[in-house]
């Protein structure tokens, strides 16, 4: 499971998510995307979940490319305790996406084939997804 080796600070806060991805937008790696419609707390078990139904999928053809990583921890007090005496405990990580985030790139395989393992992977998501080609996007620009 993803997550980071050391942090700055233990537990933060959760801020707000306002506006579209600048960064992280564009097919860098491989030539077919999954992109992210919401925005969300991606946790770092959902990762893992798309990642193996995408790797299974394809066989373990190809390469795949993980363009999003689980560096936020989220903190949660136990159940049926009193209100106070400070925050929770980290209980998980994880990745702050926005509308336009591309979380996933395959590469080496045929179109057909990646478009059904990114289906798979945006079933495991808790948000809606897009399929992209990095040829559709080079043809409307």
């Amino acid at each position: 499971m993803l997550s980071p080796k050391r942090v700055r600070h233990r537990k933060v806060q959760r801020g707000t998510m306002p506006g579209n991805a600048t960064r992280g937008n564009t097919v860098a790696f491989g030539e077919f995307a999954l992109v992210a419609m919401d925005r969300m707390w991606i946790t770092n078990r959902q990762i893992e979940a798309a990642r193996i139904a995408m790797n299974r999928h394809v066989k373990r053809g190809g390469k795949l490319w993980i363009r999003i990583f689980p560096d936020k921890p989220y903190s949660k007090k136990p159940a049926e305790t009193r209100m106070g005496k400070g925050k929770g405990a980290p209980e998980y990580w994880v990745a702050v996406v926005k509308p336009g985030t591309v979380m996933f790139e395959l590469g080496g395989i045929d179109r057909s084939l990646a478009e059904e393992a990114m289906i798979l992977a945006g079933a495991k998501l808790p948000i809606k997804t897009k399929f992209v080609a990095r040829s559709d996007l080079e043809l409307g620009a």
